[in-house]
């Protein structure tokens, strides 16, 4: 596989590549000074998903994306941590299953024995944070 191959295959990591997204510290002091609109679209194109229903993730209105975007504010430090967090998810899930279509596939899939699915936990920040863990144990080489 020659390198630009390899950086085909890793969009979020490419297009993202400005936010340190496997350092606590330097993402909680990014999301502290707030993330430009641009951010959120350009990551839900990358993702493939509508503003729309990014937007719920992040548990705000597409038109208050876009107020920010009409003002040039930031977002507010609870959503760009949240927003964070989710790049740096996508990112895990694009390296594990080796593209977001797959990693988006699995993210509607339910979990064993149950009628939920990782999607269903990302609106928060500490389901981010369970789904990573379980990509976690996923490139462990753990079932789940």
């Amino acid at each position: 596989m020659n390198a630009s191959t390899l950086d085909n295959k890793h969009t979020i990591k490419q297009k993202f590549k400005n936010f340190d997204l496997k350092n606590n510290y330097n993402l909680v002091f990014s999301a502290r000074k707030g993330i430009k609109p641009k951010v959120f679209y350009d990551f839900a194109a990358t993702i493939k998903m509508s503003e729309k229903d990014l937007a719920k993730i992040l548990n705000v209105s597409p038109r208050t994306i876009t107020n920010y975007d009409n003002q040039q504010k930031t977002l507010e430090p609870l959503q760009s941590e949240h927003l964070l967090k989710l790049i740096a998810l996508f990112d895990k899930g694009e390296e594990i299953f080796g593209s977001i279509d797959e990693f988006n596939y699995w993210l509607k899939k339910p979990f064993w024995k149950s009628g939920e699915t990782p999607m269903h936990w990302i609106i928060t920040h500490g389901g981010v944070d369970l789904v990573m863990n379980e990509l976690d144990r996923l490139a462990e080489g753990y079932p789940i």
